[in-house]
């Protein structure tokens, strides 16, 4: 990655609307988790508000569940740690 590479991952982030559970709502995430969400979708063969919902039903069984953008970013990290 060269240094005019680097610099696209601290884009700031970007807000989209999306409906899940029959409701839409807004969610801000840097282009970087964005694009890997809509991987993680099409590898699922998913579309992207389905696999938001998956997540947002798996956050709420959390003791604390975080906020929905934080559950997205984590449940990325942790696709990431288990295909290593």
């Amino acid at each position: 990655m060269t240094a005019g590479e680097n610099t696209d991952i601290y884009h700031p982030p970007v807000k989209r609307s999306i409906t899940i559970a029959g409701h839409q709502t807004s969610i801000s995430l840097e282009p970087l988790f964005w694009n890997r969400l809509r991987v993680a979708a099409e590898e699922r063969g998913l579309p992207l508000n389905a696999l938001v919902a998956q997540i947002d039903v798996e956050r709420m069984e959390a003791d604390e569940p975080p906020g929905l953008a934080t559950a997205i970013r984590l449940w990325i990290a942790a696709q990431t740690i288990s295909a290593e």
